[in-house]
């Protein structure tokens, strides 16, 4: 009888980013795709030059663990009843440094990314199902990032 390998190690395939939803240069890899989880999907996101995520939320949970350079995680608070055109607020600014790991609650506005234009700025994002068998959704806008959003993108 030969024994099953569990442990096996590979490539992870890139993941072709949605350049409408990142200001600057990205590029992620899926290593869901790899390692097929059924509770989350997980990808390795490196920002080039200062890029970031456009404004954002998860239908559930998002962590980010900084695997390198320096960047931030800005969170931000919907104002009004609108659901393309509306005023945001931003409520906190918090730095991420290697080995940093922060957690996104459900449908928090928010956006990540570097902070220096000439360091690229890493993390793998694990983004959580919002129930059993049930794929995660991310509902991205074009904002200012100050006080206004003009579009939803998805």
């Amino acid at each position: 009888m030969q024994k099953e390998n569990l442990f096996t190690k590979s490539g992870i395939p890139s993941k072709k980013a949605k350049i409408n939803y990142f200001t600057g240069k990205i590029s992620a890899k899926d290593i869901s795709a790899k390692i097929k989880p059924d509770t989350e999907k997980i990808y390795h996101v490196t920002f080039k030059n200062g890029a970031r995520t456009k404004l954002h939320f998860h239908d559930a949970g998002q962590t980010l663990i900084v695997t390198k350079g320096k960047g931030r995680l800005v969170m931000y608070k919907k104002i009004g009843n609108g659901t393309k055109n509306f005023k945001i607020k931003k409520l906190e600014s918090v730095n991420l440094n290697k080995g940093d790991c922060v957690h996104i609650p459900a449908k928090r506005l928010h956006t990540h990314g570097s902070i220096k234009k000439n360091e690229d700025f890493a993390h793998v994002a694990i983004n959580s199902f919002p129930k059993k068998n049930s794929e995660p959704k991310t509902i991205w806008y074009e904002s200012d990032f100050k006080t206004n959003v003009t579009e939803r993108l998805s």
